[in-house]
């Protein structure tokens, strides 16, 4: 998959350049543009040849899917335990020390109105109430213009007010490292399927569940590079979906992003645990999954089909890989690919970012 660096960043009007002597920023149009960095602050005028700057002051038996209803099913109740949540802890008790700082200005922008929609609503029923007043052609338009870029005017200041900025620059080890996540990311992001585990529960009659020995209820999810909302920086990131969650592996650590706010886990705390398990595939087979072996819908005591049931058709078997994330502040999540083989690399790679990464 691998990554790259950037040495510029653009939120709203404003351009955030890393150099080998710090970050600057700088604001301006083609010809002119007023800037802040280490050496002070300046002025630069002109474009091409000429130009002018003055300075200035991160079970055997197998399991079968989240059924349907009983009625769907002819299953008694009781046939199981209920399923219980595998979720993680509230993202105020995920908080890795070294992080602290950044969590609390990512959770402050996020708790920020954003004011460009209400201007735009205001605007709008303004501009509605004119033209069912009737007002000429020589105030609606100018008026229309006005409200386009004060809306934005706006859009931009929300997003300077909101977004994070945040730079790297790597030495050779944590490039490799880093390197190495993106690949091992590339591999998850190419299985066919990807599910979130939500919820498990034993179950107490394995002959109405096709012999399973516990139920789970899982989502489709991802694996791919993306960045979070209001974020900026200049390397490329891995998002993993996990329910209400969305995992954020950067460089140093690992944002842990939902709805209300943010948390985080450094890679020396996470806990990358690879398994394969059998999962009694009720629905589709993904065009790479393993078949290992198949079973009845329902099951007699000796693994056969019980010929009580009507519509007692045969269930194929997969073999599966899951990878759970875990941490001691409270991460706890686990994901399950279509495809064996691929979940040791992202530990490996978790594992060799925690190694190279200072100690805090």
């Amino acid at each position: 998959m691998g990554f790259y660096l950037r040495k510029s960043l653009r939120v709203g009007p404003l351009r955030f350049n890393l150099s080998g002597s710090g970050i600057g920023v700088s604001a301006g149009i083609p010809g002119f543009r007023v800037g802040t960095g280490p050496r002070g602050h300046y002025v630069r005028i002109g474009s091409g040849l000429v130009k002018y700057r003055a300075t200035l002051p991160a079970d055997p038996r197998g399991r079968a899917a989240d059924p349907p209803t009983a009625a769907e099913q002819q299953i008694p109740p009781g046939t199981h335990a209920p399923l219980e949540d595998i979720e993680s802890a509230h993202y105020s008790q995920i908080v890795d020390s070294s992080s602290r700082e950044l969590l609390d200005e990512l959770n402050r922008k996020r708790q920020m109105v954003r004011w460009w929609p209400i201007v735009s609503v205001g605007l709008l029923l303004v501009l509605i109430w004119g033209y069912s007043a009737a007002w000429p052609v020589w105030l609606m338009v100018p008026g229309l213009v006005a409200s386009i870029a004060l809306v934005i005017a706006t859009s931009f200041y929300d997003a300077l007010r909101k977004t994070v900025v945040l730079f790297y620059d790597f030495d050779l080890p944590m490039e490799t490292a880093y390197d190495r996540l993106h690949d091992a990311a590339a591999q998850l992001a190419g299985c066919t399927a990807a599910w979130h585990i939500a919820a498990s529960g034993r179950v107490y009659d394995p002959k109405y569940h096709a012999g399973a020995g516990s139920l789970v209820k899982r989502n489709r999810t991802f694996v791919r590079k993306a960045k979070p909302p209001y974020f900026e920086t200049n390397i490329e990131t891995i998002a993993v979906g996990v329910g209400r969650q969305t995992l954020h592996f950067f460089p140093d650590r690992v944002l842990i992003y939902d709805a209300n706010g943010v948390g985080a886990v450094g890679y020396r705390e996470l806990d990358v645990r690879v398994s394969r398990a059998r999962f009694i595939e009720d629905g589709s087979v993904p065009a790479d999954a393993q078949v290992v072996d198949r079973t009845w819908k329902y099951v007699n005591r000796s693994g056969g089909p019980d010929r009580r049931f009507k519509d007692n058709r045969q269930i194929p078997i997969c073999l599966y890989e899951e990878l759970a994330f875990s941490s001691p502040t409270g991460l706890n999540e686990v994901v399950q690919l279509s495809r064996c083989g691929f979940g040791d690399g992202l530990a490996k790679a978790v594992a060799s970012l925690g190694q190279v990464l200072p100690l805090s």
